[in-house]
């Protein structure tokens, strides 16, 4: 899950301190801190919600280091649309927005990313690694295997850091982007900058996620860990035991803790990355901008920074922000129908 990332999603020239104190309460996944939200105007946002609970037989294919599994709904000669998951979801975030964009005629792909579900190594010998490059990287071998040039991508927590990603270091590959919390690209630099002491509270399990007996705990308690970010995540989502336990049985992979502890202990420079991706690191570090086509989705996870202004400057090309109130962080679980909507939108943008 990604909590106070976007506060830093310029350069550190952008001003980190201001944006940090504009957004402080995003940091906080306790409802408790949270701050008070509408639904005004909104009552149906979660209209169809929890409708489907099957992803289908789950397709493979080998893709760059994995054999990649995945789902996928509608025709094969439809626009591509690939959607990403983040941490600590998986693909059944997407169970009611693929059939909805299958039925309007599109060709949904929705993989389970590398330490997620059925997806796995191809080689013992390959570092479990989980920095944010390495993940773009993926998708793209994906897209590569599966001879899909270009696609509207979507995302949400890692997803939406990838998406944006691919969308700045391979803008060609991408027909549109929808990402939510939008700007979320990680730089190391930036993640060592400290925060408020009520914004770092919301940082909890990245400082337990830095010790051996974080790591143990995650091991061992996995199902509980991951089912309470669930619920401070999205504190209005009534989510039941069925729904959560289909998304639970991806933490089972054996790569899934390895995956995670890299992810977190990279960003805050106590993991390495691998060399071969350095020169994406780079070039992420500058902050660069998207050109792509892109709508970017803000929710009640997002805070004071739900209006979008901190990472407006970061979307040069055509650009639509959209605020869902009332929703939390699983946009896509919990608000099928705009997420459905803001990927058709922006294929015709």
């Amino acid at each position: 899950m990604q909590i106070s990332r976007r506060l830093f999603s310029g350069t550190l020239a952008v001003g980190a301190a201001s944006l940090a104190a504009a957004s402080l309460s995003a940091c906080a996944t306790d409802p408790a801190t949270a701050p008070a939200t509408t639904t005004s105007g909104t009552p149906d946002l979660r209209a169809g919600s929890g409708a489907n609970t099957t992803l289908g037989t789950i397709k493979h294919i080998d893709a760059g280091v994995l054999d990649v599994g995945y789902a996928e709904f509608g025709p094969s000669t439809g626009q591509p649309v690939i959607l990403l998951h983040g941490w600590p979801y998986d693909p059944y975030s997407y169970a009611d927005v693929g059939p909805l964009l299958a039925a309007a005629g599109y060709r949904v792909i929705i993989p389970f990313l590398r330490g997620y579900g059925p997806t796995t190594f191809l080689s013992a010998q390959t570092v479990r690694n989980g920095q944010q490059s390495a993940i773009a990287r993926d998708i793209v071998d994906f897209m590569d295997a599966l001879h899909i040039d270009k696609a509207i991508l979507g995302g949400f927590d890692w997803g939406a850091r990838t998406v944006d990603i691919i969308a700045t270091l391979w803008p060609q590959r991408c027909k549109a982007i929808v990402a939510v919390s939008g700007y979320i690209v990680t730089q190391q630099a930036a993640q060592q900058q400290p925060l408020a002491p009520e914004a770092e509270l919301g940082w909890w399990y990245q400082y337990y996620f830095a010790t051996e007996r974080g790591r143990a705990g995650y091991t061992r308690n996995r199902h509980d860990f991951n089912k309470l970010i669930w619920r401070r995540a999205s504190p209005q989502w009534n989510f039941d035991d069925a729904t959560y336990d289909r998304s639970a049985a991806a933490f089972d992979n054996p790569d899934h803790v390895d995956i995670v502890i890299s992810n977190y202990r990279w960003r805050l420079s106590l993991a390495p990355g691998e060399p071969q991706y350095d020169p994406y690191e780079q070039q992420l570090a500058t902050g660069p901008a998207i050109t792509v086509p892109a709508i970017t989705i803000a929710s009640d996870f997002d805070g004071a920074a739900k209006d979008g202004k901190a990472y407006r400057a970061k979307y040069s090309g055509k650009y639509e922000h959209r605020i869902l109130d009332g929703i939390g962080h699983n946009v896509p679980h919990e608000a099928p129908h705009p997420f459905t909507q803001a990927i058709i939108d922006a294929d015709h943008m």
